[in-house]
């Protein structure tokens, strides 16, 4: 009877042991899966850091060219008020 109680203990450590095999398996899976996640994310992450680089730069382009206009509008309604008395009253708002 005890050579069998010793073979239940004995079989009850062998299930254990591969238990934890596979638990080993499992994390080892888990971890390499993060891993790849966490190369996918800091991918993207320079990928949205260089877009947005990209739209500042187009911004500030579009600012640039947004002042020059204005400059270029103000300087012809200027000219037009020189030109003509009568538009540069309307422009002030018919003081």
């Amino acid at each position: 009877m005890n050579g069998l109680a010793g073979m239940d203990k004995f079989s009850h450590l062998e299930d254990k042991i591969y238990l934890t095999i596979e638990f080993a398996k499992k994390m080892r899976e888990e971890k390499e899966k993060l891993e790849s996640e966490m190369v996918s994310v800091r991918r993207e992450t320079a990928d949205l850091s260089n877009e947005n680089e990209r739209l500042e730069g187009k911004i500030e382009e579009l600012m640039s060219e947004r002042d020059a206009i204005q400059l270029k509008i103000e300087a012809m309604l200027d000219a037009i008020t020189v030109i003509e008395p009568e538009v540069s009253e309307v422009l002030r708002g018919g003081q």
